[in-house]
């Protein structure tokens, strides 16, 4: 772990240079606005260690597979949201030597994220070898107002006499992916050079041909006096604008970066350069104190709508507005052709592409704090992409319409290329399926099932009805070597949580269809003629829920995770050295699978998901005999964990994952935050409060609360959307109060009471748990 991250309620501060430690907070201080996003790279060159990334969404490219050994059916390539234009650099010299903070001594250094204005900040003192010293405060944006565009302010005054500064201000497109699997480029030149006293650069991404156009602004002030611009230097894909001046003792010279980066995903080719130009002039009225106050304005807006106040914990406050932050920077819902990506725009792991995270844990996030049709179109993302989802299926030997979505992608195509996540981890189409249920059950939007839903619904049924078989020796509906949640156990058979969740989906659908049937005949005979549905197909579907075989033992009374699982040895995670964890850095991947240890959540995943179908004693045994086995060490993980702990009254255990999870990248729980955030799992912290602490959930059209307060708080505060309503909810050691801030009444249930909330009304309750 890593502790030096300082506590404060709205920003992230990090209060001295540690260059070990620079990857690390590169990721933890990333900025982004949903369009686009940075790692905190600094802005002057810097020699130490670094790991360079700034990205565009939905700008990709196909790197081809590669594996020692080839199989039927693997992805010919891995898709990956890659590496774009470096336009914040800065190459800074002063009496001729390179500013460089890994050469230069360092007296003093703040990094700070100030996420209550959505502003990067960065403050240092550095002295040259030669002795001349300066003052640098930098401060970066990336703009919610205007999602194409960014800027920067660099301010370096001279703590000594007469300091000669040449400054080259960069846009670079000559830039690499880290994780190339081949050390291949994936850029290719365009056209370049100078629009009036601007920069421009345009290149083509190799393969897929998607075309980027940045142009850059540079204005140079020394003392307050314009520098003029003292020529261009230009290569292959690089500009930079050059400038020459000298400062005297406490003179400060100001470097002001706007860039605007347009891309062929949004706006026609041939009109690029046109447009960045057309958003650069847009901002020329403003200064830069002129920018931030419209940055902090919009995120003012995002913070009204999704804030979670927490009285008496700074470590907690910091930790939920930090998840809250970074996933309104990673997707704003405006492009239904986005989605996700675990890493968001803070690095280049995973590809960031589309996993099952965003409908097992992001859809609740969006449903509660924004307008339905961002939520409704992250399914609608699924429901576009349907075809290659059966083409996957196709690819791997199922017919008639059967369909698999990817375990990853970018565009429907699976491209995962590990044997055991692309061909067996397929409890991920259950995930898609309890996104729809989700969705409706929250917002009643009985159309979406009608218009698009059944169509993912069905075929997702079919996908499981060809998957499953016939065991004559257990009389039941068996599913063989697949992978579960917790991907330390591969090519099991009979994992509980995919047979369950596969026999939900099968329920799920057939309910979907007498609904329709019942409500909309004329829309239910044209989607049996659609799809094909015949009376033996569903009859089929209704025997295999009936006859599915779920691994049990009688003796402790639980489902068993497989089958064997129990022939493993069952040491808790208590006993194990902490210098052996995390096991997956520690281990071999043969031990691993040899032990009972769980990565994450998998039987109580379904008890998550599937939590109505089973009671408080049943949950509690589960959860005494799995969590003491589990590790954590996939982000996903702690939050169930937190959820369920809450639901069984355990306070301790849930506040303990809370912690877990909401710091578990600003404190690096599990060594691996240097290569981007989690951003996924960020949407689980908010559910640990939100469905953990306040027990909300969602039953017969009614929004159910049921609170406890952890010990640790004084109190605790959110607001949430519900069917036209907006609610803010208070809780605090002995009641709690709902208030309707909306013109719109709202149906409410308590463990006491059901009513309905008048608009603008409020109702205290005598009653935490």
């Amino acid at each position: 772990m890593k502790t030096y991250i300082k506590h404060d309620p709205w920003q992230i501060i990090e209060d001295a240079f540690r260059p070990e430690h620079n990857e690390f907070s590169e990721s933890i201080f990333a900025i982004g606005n949903g369009r686009m996003g940075q790692r905190a790279n600094f802005e002057e060159y810097f020699s130490g260690k670094t790991l360079q990334g700034s990205y565009l969404a939905g700008i990709y490219y196909p790197d081809k597979t590669r594996v020692g050994w080839w199989k039927n059916g693997y992805p010919e390539y891995f898709a990956k949201v890659i590496n774009s234009f470096n336009w914040i650099g800065l190459d800074i010299r002063i009496n001729g030597q390179r500013l460089d903070l890994a050469q230069a001594n360092i007296s003093s250094f703040e990094r700070r994220l100030d996420m209550q204005r959505g502003i990067l900040h960065r403050t240092f003192v550095a002295s040259m070898p030669d002795g001349s010293k300066v003052r640098v405060e930098a401060s970066r944006m990336y703009h919610l107002f205007a999602s194409e565009t960014a800027s920067l302010q660099y301010r370096l005054q001279a703590l000594t006499e007469d300091l000669h500064v040449e400054v080259s201000s960069i846009l670079d497109a000559e830039v690499i992916n880290r994780d190339s699997n081949y050390d291949e480029k994936f850029w290719e030149p365009i056209t370049q050079g100078q629009h009036g006293a601007n920069l421009f650069v345009c290149s083509r991404t190799k393969k897929t041909a998607f075309e980027v156009c940045a142009e850059l602004e540079t204005r140079v002030t020394a003392d307050k006096k314009s520098v003029e611009l003292n020529g261009v230097t230009s290569d292959t894909g690089y500009m930079a604008a050059n400038y020459i001046t000298t400062l005297g003792s406490l003179q400060t010279l100001c470097i002001e970066k706007r860039v605007a980066i347009v891309t062929s995903e949004n706006h026609p080719k041939e009109r690029l350069r046109e447009i960045a130009s057309a958003h650069l002039i847009a901002l020329q009225s403003d200064d830069f104190e002129q920018l931030q106050k419209k940055q902090a304005a919009a995120w003012a807006t995002i913070w009204a709508e999704s804030d979670i106040e927490i009285f008496g914990d700074v470590a907690a406050q910091q930790a939920i507005r930090y998840n809250i932050f970074q996933l309104n920077q990673t997707y704003t819902g405006e492009d239904a052709r986005l989605n996700i990506g675990p890493k968001g725009f803070t690095g280049e792991k995973y590809g960031g592409v589309t996993y099952w995270d965003t409908e097992a844990y992001c859809i609740p996030f969006y449903l509660a704090t924004q307008s339905p049709h961002i939520a409704r179109n992250l399914l609608l993302y699924r429901y576009q992409q349907l075809g290659k989802a059966i083409e996957n299926a196709e690819k791997l030997g199922f017919s008639g319409g059967a369909a698999l979505f990817p375990m990853v992608t970018i565009n429907g195509e699976e491209c995962h290329n590990e044997w055991e996540i692309t061909f067996e981890e397929i409890h991920r189409n259950g995930a898609i399926a309890f996104a729809i249920y989700n969705y409706v059950r929250y917002t009643d939007d009985q159309e979406y099932i009608w218009t698009h839903g059944l169509d993912v619904l069905v075929a997702i049924s079919r996908f499981w009805a060809q998957r499953v078989n016939w065991s004559a020796e257990k009389q039941r509906y068996v599913m063989l070597g697949v992978t579960g949640p917790n991907e330390y156990e591969n090519n099991v058979n009979n994992n509980w949580y995919t047979n369950r969740i596969a026999s939900w989906c099968l329920e799920y659908t057939l309910n979907c269809l007498q609904q329709c049937e019942s409500k909309t005949p004329g829309t239910y005979t044209a989607l049996l003629d659609k799809l094909k549905i015949d009376v033996e197909e569903r009859e089929q579907w209704k025997h295999i829920i009936d006859n599915i075989y779920y691994p049990y033992d009688d003796k402790r009374k639980i489902y068993l995770q497989q089958d064997g699982f129990l022939d493993k040895e069952l040491i808790p995670v208590q006993q194990l050295d902490p210098a052996q964890r995390p096991i997956n850095q520690k281990w071999s991947w043969d031990r691993i699978l040899r032990s009972c240890y769980i990565k994450q959540a998998d039987v109580l995943q379904g008890f998550y998901f599937l939590e109505d179908q089973f009671d408080q004693d049943t949950l509690a045994r589960h959860f005494e005999f799995y969590e003491p086995l589990t590790v954590h060490e996939s982000s996903l993980s702690p939050c169930v964990h937190a959820i369920l702990a809450a639901k069984l009254g355990k306070a301790a255990k849930a506040y303990e994952f809370y912690l877990r999870t909401s710091r578990l990248d600003l404190d690096d729980y599990n060594n691996d935050t240097e290569d981007g955030l989690h951003i996924t799992s960020m949407a689980g912290t908010w559910m640990t409060i939100v469905e953990g602490f306040a027990g909300m959930r969602v039953s017969n059209g009614q929004l159910y609360l049921n609170p406890m307060l952890p010990p640790e708080w004084k109190g605790y505060k959110f607001r949430i959307l519900f069917r036209g309503a907006t609610l803010l909810i208070t809780v605090s050691a002995d009641a709690y109060t709902i208030e309707n801030i909306s013109d719109n009444p709202a149906n409410i249930s308590t463990p006491s009471d059901s009513f309905v909330l008048a608009a603008h009304s409020r109702r205290e309750i005598a009653q935490v748990r």
